[in-house]
């Protein structure tokens, strides 16, 4: 993977992190700040706290990446399968992109699914309830492995790379770059509550997601056609 296509991973995650990261995990923070947070901490302390959910999520996100990475890497045997795999991860970021503009449902029906199983609601209670550093860590383990569009696109591209390191290193840099704007819910930032500024921003890394999908889906076709690189 070359200088800009990480740029690219950088630049979609922090941007799509105003808009689908908030709505998707934004409840969540606010959630466990509300039960397990309160005024009596210092503000490193709560710093502590809330890195530990991070830490916890962007652990998540590194093993989902090495499993996609792995899982690419065994279906990459051949020239045309390697060429598939890039159409078929192309599908998926189309599709995702399509679900964070509202036209495609696909995206939405899975994202709510995990949320409403017995066990994700009793897991969450027992944590919920604990002020332990390792209940948070534990939180953001479950977050990370949330349903959600935007790991999709994340974890299609890390298929893509057909290597366990880099598609580790994919989602480890997508999670980073969204964790400031999720330690800024913590701090209230008023930008961050504006619907008009989220829809924006969630609608910007909606479309750089569609046109790396259709490129993703170029690039595989040009495996098989002799196609401009």
């Amino acid at each position: 993977m070359g200088m800009m296509e990480w740029w690219a991973i950088i630049t979609i995650a922090f941007i799509g992190s105003f808009g689908h990261c908030i709505g998707m995990c934004g409840g969540f923070i606010i959630a466990y700040s509300s039960a397990k947070i309160d005024d009596t901490m210092t503000t490193k302390m709560q710093l502590i706290r809330h890195g530990a959910y991070n830490i916890g999520r962007v652990s998540s996100y590194v093993i989902i990446g090495m499993v996609f990475g792995f899982i690419g890497s065994v279906v990459a045997m051949s020239m045309s399968m390697h060429g598939i795999l890039f159409i078929f991860a192309g599908v998926i970021m189309i599709i995702t992109g399509l679900g964070m503009l509202g036209i495609s449902k696909i995206i939405h029906m899975l994202e709510g699914s995990v949320m409403k199983m017995p066990w994700f609601k009793s897991l969450f209670a027992r944590l919920i309830k604990s002020k332990s550093i390792g209940s948070f860590f534990a939180l953001g383990v479950m977050n990370g492995f949330f349903p959600c569009g935007f790991v999709f696109f994340f974890a299609a591209k890390a298929a893509a790379s057909a290597s366990i390191i880099n598609g580790g290193l994919i989602m480890m840099v997508f999670g980073l770059a969204t964790v400031p704007t999720l330690l800024s819910i913590g701090q209230s930032v008023g930008l961050l509550k504006k619907l008009e500024f989220r829809a924006m921003m969630n609608k910007i890394a909606a479309i750089a997601i569609l046109v790396y999908g259709i490129y993703s889906i170029y690039y595989g076709l040009a495996y098989f056609y002799d196609l401009p690189l």
